[in-house]
C-alpha cells in the first residue's frame, strides 16, 4: 500500500522560510520523480515544482528564485525549500508521487497536504 505524507507546514511571517518534506512508502522518488502542488481556498490546485528522475528541476514562475526542490534517496524523501515567503504563498501544499497517469500531467499518488500560512 502506498503512502505519501507531507510535513513541515506552519505559520510564518512574510519573508520567512519553511522546508516541506514528503516521505513515501510503496513508491520510489528515485524511480518516478515527484512534484509539489498547492491549493489556496477557493482556487484550483496549481503546480509549484517538479523533480525529475535524473535530477532536473522545474518551477512555476511564482516559485522561481525562491523555492528549491531536492531529494534524499536514502530516506525516499523529497523536500521543498521555500524562502522569502509571501502572503500569496498561503495554501495547502500537496506532494504528488509515483508514475504519471495516462493522459494526465499528474502522478498517481497524493498526500493529504500540509498547510502553509504566511502572515503579512
Amino acid at each position: 500500500q502506498v503512502q505519501v505524507v507531507e510535513s513541515g507546514g506552519g505559520l510564518v511571517q512574510t519573508g520567512g522560510s519553511l522546508r516541506l518534506s514528503c516521505t513515501a512508502s510503496g513508491t520510489s522518488f528515485g524511480r518516478y520523480g515527484a512534484a509539489w502542488y498547492r491549493q489556496a481556498p477557493g482556487k484550483t490546485r496549481d503546480w509549484v515544482a517538479s523533480l525529475a528522475v535524473g535530477g532536473a528541476t522545474a518551477f512555476a514562475d511564482s516559485a522561481k528564485g525562491r523555492f528549491t526542490i531536492s531529494r534524499d534517496g536514502a530516506k525516499n524523501t523529497v523536500y521543498l525549500q521555500m524562502n522569502n515567503l509571501k502572503p500569496e504563498d498561503t495554501a495547502v501544499y500537496y506532494c504528488n508521487a509515483g508514475p504519471v497517469e495516462r493522459n494526465s500531467d499528474y502522478r498517481i499518488y497524493w498526500g493529504e497536504g500540509t498547510q502553509v500560512t504566511v502572515s503579512s
